[in-house]
């Protein structure tokens, strides 16, 4: 082999060895970030935990707030006059089947319906 290959393929081998310390340092770092984020997470949870158990309220701030509808005046009102009328519907309904429930007074009695009679043609 020449000796100028020799050289260049000793400085490539020199420079890598260089390197890996540098890349050594670099993952050691990153796993030692990993472990510190795992351990920060674990003492949240359990913290969560820890709040949960003691019987602590969940906060307003927890919840989802409520998304706002980007409604036109006009289509506001009128889904509300639809709702109320949906409501009035529902109250008329509730209304009549009370009345109508009290009315039954003469009826026949809640119980089993009659037994269908058996005919001698079999049908």
């Amino acid at each position: 082999m020449k000796p100028k290959n020799l050289k260049k393929k000793i400085q490539r081998l020199e420079k890598r060895l260089q390197e890996v310390p540098k890349k050594l340092t670099k993952l050691k770092q990153r796993l030692q970030a990993a472990e510190a984020a795992k351990a920060a997470k674990a003492k949240k949870k359990a913290a969560a935990k820890s709040l949960k158990a003691g019987g602590a309220k969940n906060t307003g701030a927890a919840k989802k707030p409520k998304k706002k509808l980007n409604l036109s005046p006009e289509r506001r009102a009128q889904l509300a006059a639809a709702m109320k009328a949906r409501w009035a519907a529902k109250r008329a309904a509730e209304a009549n089947a009370k009345s109508a429930s009290g009315d039954n007074q003469h009826a026949a009695p809640p119980g089993p319906p009659p037994q269908p009679q058996n005919r001698p043609d079999g049908a």
